[in-house]
């Protein structure tokens, strides 16, 4: 098996390898055919791991080592368990579904090859972050999709805007890594290994050492770890403060939106603190941190969606939104109903930014929402698929978000770490603002009247079956994933991956409650969430089709919160502000006083003015009468002689 653990991760390396390389000899059509080819094997052996894990077939060992320091050592390894395993599937079927899709969205793209290498490569690179059994190679993965989702979110670079966004995702995740990698450096000091199964069963051991940071105020060594392992974590899987790059990166190729942002990249953080859960089970300190951030990024992130017109601005918000009802799933300690949220979130939200690309593509790249209208009869297959993932995306009974949604609420509901009536009031207050941001996006651009040139609407049509093709692939799950929570969050699925302290009983309450898939839904029906989804789809149905100028006279009427809402908070300008700003200021005064004055004017200039000084009082001695020689050997002979009596 180890062959076909080698093979998962390897074999879209060498997809991007050759794309990359060769692309322009072997050209489009086989670049994306040898890519596509080594996906699908990817995922095919994904398959096969996945079945195998499930008869209870788990592996951990070295592959390579890569450096040895004294006791330590450095290595290249897979943990392939239940975790793992499912991660496998979900990345790679995404990623074969962006890649068939790439096929019709960049098809007169003169980066064809590129974009196909770019993707390629990303399918690796988090391949390696979900295998490893290390911190090591996780560190390895987690700065490689960094890397390369740098790449895509900038791939069309001749755009101002797309510059500005990628280095605004680098710079941003730069912070977050920065807490990352001193996390790391802390689980070496205090554990003297970064093997996953040696850290995990010796953190006990640590968890009553205390680290004084502060002079005074001792802290926890494990809480210290766990905030700044989380802290890369609210980086790469944009939580509230470093949230601010996820909706910029919607500069980039809509395939890649997907790609990155519905199923790979931004849930590698909920990944991570899922795989380090022994680690966080030890800190209430921590679970409650992430809680607070987690309900925070779902209530404010979907507000903002609320007032959106930009299609893809709509779902980068609500994926914002849906990553922190997985974050606070974490927080209390659901690690499961997290997971199983990543699984069913990242089905409907690839079907919703690829059908809203589909709908980029029929609209000439037209993406304000308020410029179209009436796509229903030109896009059948783009609207009904479109349609079900709104259903699930706002929770209805039946549909994949409903059942990880539903759980991750009750959960919160019965946590008992510090912040959790917080938390539950956001997540139980997102579901309407869900509901309604979601359908919005469905009135407002597959109902009514069409509102776009007539030049545009001679030429709509459905997209090619290149597009439509993953958006029925990606429907299906998007329907039936969510009837697996009976194994996979109640059930013994994730025992031996998932470590929950006997403090943290949220999931046991919910285990003993639960009566089977029918009898959730049935239930549901006389829960707050229900209702409020179904309030929240009725509320987008009378505003955007019923009374339409109801939403601009509630815009005039509170104009400010709307400006608060549409500024994102003036978060980016603060950013701007601060940072950006407080640069620029430091470097002004630096090169005004620091450069200028002391370096050029005192230090160099000084020691200019110094030599010159001193020259021309020795020069009077250099006068060429004897009797000056004389004196001045005298008195040299004077202060020799006192230094020395002295």
């Amino acid at each position: 098996m180890q062959t076909l653990y080698l093979l998962v991760p390897l074999a879209p390396l060498l997809g991007a390898i050759i794309a990359g390389l060769f692309g322009r000899y072997i050209g489009r059509e086989w670049s994306h055919r040898v890519t596509i080819g080594l996906v699908s094997v990817s995922l095919l052996v994904s398959l096969i791991i996945f079945f195998d894990v499930l008869k209870g077939n788990v592996y951990n060992g070295t592959v390579y080592t890569w450096l040895v320091t004294g006791d330590t050592r450095f290595e290249i390894g897979f943990l392939i368990d239940q975790l793992s395993a499912l991660m496998m599937v979900i990345v790679s079927l995404v990623s074969l579904m962006v890649h068939v899709y790439t096929i019709g969205y960049m098809h007169d793209d003169p980066g064809y090859q590129r974009f196909f290498s770019y993707i390629s490569l990303f399918t690796f690179s988090m391949m390696m972050l979900v295998m490893s059994n290390n911190f090591l190679q996780l560190f390895f993965g987690w700065e490689a999709v960094g890397l390369v989702s740098y790449l895509l979110i900038g791939f069309w670079y001749t755009r101002p805007t797309a510059i500005y966004a990628n280095m605004k995702a680098f710079l941003v995740n730069r912070v977050g890594d920065f807490g990352f990698l001193l996390g790391i450096a802390m689980v070496l000091f205090y554990f003297g290994t970064l093997d996953y199964a040696t850290v995990f069963a010796h953190a006990p051991d640590i968890a009553e050492k205390k680290i004084e940071l502060i002079p005074g105020l001792d802290w926890l060594v494990i809480t210290v770890i766990c905030i700044l392992l989380f802290i890369g974590a609210m980086g790469k899987s944009a939580q509230f403060p470093l949230h601010v790059w996820l909706p910029d990166s919607m500069e980039g190729p809509t395939p890649i939106s997907a790609l990155i942002h519905a199923a790979t990249m931004v849930t590698a953080g909920i990944f991570m603190v899922a795989r380090m859960s022994p680690l966080f089970e030890l800190s209430d300190a921590a679970l409650s941190t992430i809680l607070v951030i987690g309900g925070i990024t779902t209530l404010f992130m979907a507000l903002i969606a609320v007032v959106q017109t930009d299609i893809k601005r709509v779902v980068a918000y609500s994926t914002l939104s849906q990553l922190g009802y997985m974050t606070v799933a974490l927080g209390a300690s659901a690690y499961s109903a997290a997971v199983f949220h990543l699984m069913t979130h990242a089905f409907f939200k690839a079907v919703l930014f690829l059908g809203a690309g589909s709908v980029i593509i029929a609209m000439h790249h037209e993406q304000n929402m308020l410029k179209m209208g009436g796509l229903k009869q030109y896009m059948p297959i783009t609207y009904w698929t479109m349609f079900i993932a709104a259903l699930a995306s706002a929770g209805v009974p039946g549909f994949s978000g409903f059942f990880s949604k539903d759980a991750i609420i009750e959960a919160v509901h019965y946590a008992n770490v510090p912040g959790a009536q917080f938390a539950y009031f956001c997540v139980l207050s997102t579901v309407f603002v869900t509901a309604l941001y979601t359908f919005r996006l469905i009135f407002m651009t597959f109902h009514g009247q069409p509102r776009m040139d007539s030049h545009t609407k001679e030429h709509l049509h459905e997209s090619p079956w290149v597009v439509t093709v993953p958006l029925i692939v990606l429907a299906v799950p998007t329907v039936v994933s969510g009837w697996f929570i009976g194994s996979i969050v109640f059930g013994d699925y994730f025992a031996a991956a998932i470590h929950i302290s006997s403090s943290h009983d949220a999931i046991e309450r919910l285990r003993a409650e639960f009566t089977g898939v029918g009898g959730m839904m049935v239930h549901a029906l006389s829960t707050a969430p229900f209702w409020l989804s179904v309030a929240g789809i009725f509320t987008a149905w009378f505003l955007y089709r019923v009374r339409t100028e109801i939403p601009e006279k509630i815009k005039q009427a509170m104009y400010p919160l709307y400006v608060l809402l549409d500024r994102k908070y003036y978060i980016d300008e603060l950013y701007s502000w601060l940072f950006a700003g407080g640069a620029r200021t430091l470097g002004t005064v630096l090169w005004k006083y620091a450069d200028i004055k002391l370096i050029d004017g005192f230090v160099v200039n000084g020691a200019a003015r110094l030599v010159s000084l001193t020259s021309s009082i020795v020069r009077r001695f250099q006068t060429g009468y004897i009797y000056h020689y004389a004196f001045t050997m005298i008195v040299g002979i004077f202060v020799i002689l006192t230094l020395w009596l002295k």
